[in-house]
């Protein structure tokens, strides 16, 4: 028998600077905006200025994770704390349903007690708000996609920018018309837009907490794949899940078939790399007389 793997580096890291980026300009945007929903009385700004505290929040615990999920690993900790980027992810989703829900509710207050509001003033404010956003998006966009953290804040952004446009877009419909109410429903459609991207995201941390299957990775095809390697008689106890966000894990045990297998847990390794881009995978060569005295689960 023989067993062997590398270990894991969580690519979360590089996100970092980006997000550190982002989180300065949501301090900015959020005292524009709550500034602005004071001087105006507008409850879309105040609203949107409560959703961007929260975004700063969950950017600020997603820093903390970075930085201490790349601490080294130790006989306590022998996977180190990678996976506290998925519990920061989980943290920003609870964050996002009580900004939905903050909203909502003062969105239904609004309409059954209007309150005055100066459009000038929130036109002014949310076209500011809207161009802050923009860089922000830009700034987290990236080709191949983040970590979770990187996505959270990306729909947290974009919730943003949703939310000014909506500023934005009752201050044109009071300026000519007087209708109030204009302010506390273009609220509630925000918050009502937040709910879904939300639930995307909790599922898939939650999926990541679960170790299931990797998006992307089908525990069927992989299965097919290393039992096509030259040498392989057969696979079980297959098991492939996440660390964090793009680390995949993979053990299994494989049965040589007869002949010369020096050579292949290295073939095996090979395959995973090139077909899946496993690098972290601990596998453990076993003859057909040992696999019949096993009991696998799965």
């Amino acid at each position: 028998m023989a067993h062997a793997h590398s270990h894991p580096h969580s690519p979360a890291r590089a996100d970092a600077p980006r997000l550190a980026a982002v989180l300065g300009l949501s301090v900015v945007v959020f005292v524009l905006e709550l500034a602005g929903g004071l001087a105006s009385g507008s409850l879309a700004l105040l609203a949107d200025a409560g959703h961007v505290l929260a975004d700063m929040a969950g950017m600020t615990l997603a820093l903390v994770a970075i930085w201490i999920g790349s601490r080294p690993a130790s006989r306590d900790r022998t996977f180190g704390y990678l996976r506290l980027e998925i519990l920061a992810a989980v943290v920003n989703a609870g964050l996002l349903f009580a900004v939905a829900g903050f909203i909502l509710y003062e969105a239904w207050r609004r309409l059954v007690h209007p309150e005055p509001v100066r459009p000038y003033v929130m036109l002014a404010i949310a076209s500011v708000a809207i161009c802050g956003n923009l860089v922000a998006l830009q700034a987290l966009r990236k080709t191949g996609g983040g970590g979770l953290n990187v996505r959270a804040a990306y729909l947290e952004v974009f919730a943003d920018t949703l939310g000014s446009a909506g500023v934005f877009i009752a201050a044109l419909i009071i300026i000519p018309t007087g209708w109030v109410a204009a302010d506390p429903v273009l609220s509630g459609i925000l918050g009502i837009a937040i709910v879904p991207r939300t639930i995307g995201l909790l599922k898939d941390a939650l999926h990541v907490l679960l170790e299931g299957t990797p998006q992307g990775l089908d525990h069927g095809v992989i299965e097919g794949e290393l039992k096509s390697v030259d040498g392989v008689a057969a696979v079980h106890d297959l098991h492939v899940w996440c660390l964090t966000s793009g680390v995949p894990v993979l053990t299994a045990h494989v049965v040589a078939g007869d002949g010369s297998c020096d050579d292949l847990l290295e073939r095996v390794l090979a395959r995973l790399r090139d077909a899946f881009a496993i690098e972290h995978a601990t596998i453990q060569i076993e003859h057909s007389d040992r696999a019949d005295s096993e009991h696998p689960r799965f």
